[in-house]
């Protein structure tokens, strides 16, 4: 079984896994919130490996020497790189908590950024201050489940007018936005002949480019919206001949992005 591993608020919590002279050999104290969560929640005892993360790439595998005291030795120490092809989601606003599984998937699949959007047509509501605590959250307990070094960066609830300037920006700038819709004539297929062009791109120059999939909430995107984007630059299309739900559009458009940039290799 893989091991566990932690993410540690390097800002907020008392850790030195900012320090560059970080290695093997090193003991480190958890901080209280990781010890429990390990000790209590996790079960894990003394010799049982772990590991720990900034969530900006850094990953620690170290031994858990003493359980009460929170105390792990530092085994190895690596960094791993940010992908030059990058994933994000375009996440509409949705009830009962399905944008919050949308973006809980798409953490498991490896998007590398999301961004809450207040469409039009979204009934839920973004609080500040509580609803980005929750994304957060999300987020954080979505990358230490599948292990992951880079916790996706979080932007600001967007409204419809900010998408469109993301649209704009990205057909300036190289990058790509698809948007899921269910009466587009542009197929799945057509998109990753763009996505396979793109990849080609970032590995002759080496510059990081973005790839964005915009999700609509419970109603849809409204015609105003496609329209308007489609006009500022993104891909609009249908995928498959199902309709599918809030939650599950977004990671099932970035798990066959993932496919074909590679990643499932």
């Amino acid at each position: 079984m893989t091991d566990p591993l932690f993410v540690l608020d390097t800002i907020r919590e008392n850790t030195p896994l900012t320090s560059d002279e970080l290695h093997a050999g090193w003991n480190l104290t958890l901080p209280d919130t990781v010890r429990r969560h390990a000790v209590q929640v996790m079960r894990l005892r003394g010799g049982d490996a772990l590991q720990l993360s900034d969530g900006s790439g850094l990953r620690v595998r170290a031994t858990l020497v003493d359980p009460a005291q929170g105390i792990a030795r530092v085994n190895e120490v690596g960094r791993e790189p940010r992908p030059t092809t990058r994933l994000a989601l375009i996440q509409a606003l949705a009830k009962t908590g399905r944008d919050e599984q949308a973006i809980d998937m798409a953490t498991q699949i490896g998007v590398d950024g999301v961004i809450p959007w207040q469409a039009e047509r979204s009934i839920a509501k973004w609080k500040e201050g509580r609803s980005d605590r929750k994304w957060r959250q999300t987020l954080g307990a979505a990358t230490e489940q599948s292990r992951r070094a880079w916790v996706p960066e979080l932007g600001p609830c967007s409204s419809s007018k900010q998408v469109l300037a993301m649209c704009r920006r990205a057909s300036v700038h190289g990058d790509l936005v698809i948007v899921l819709h269910q009466d587009a004539t542009t197929t799945w297929g057509d998109i990753e002949e763009r996505v396979s062009a793109l990849a080609q791109r970032c590995l002759a120059d080496g510059r990081e480019r973005t790839i964005s999939v915009v999700v609509g909430p419970e109603g849809g995107i409204s015609e105003r919206e496609i329209t308007q984007f489609a006009g500022a630059g993104a891909q609009v299309c249908v995928l498959g001949s199902t309709i599918m739900r809030a939650s599950s559009a977004g990671p099932v458009a970035l798990a066959l992005l993932s496919r074909a940039l590679g990643r499932f290799a």
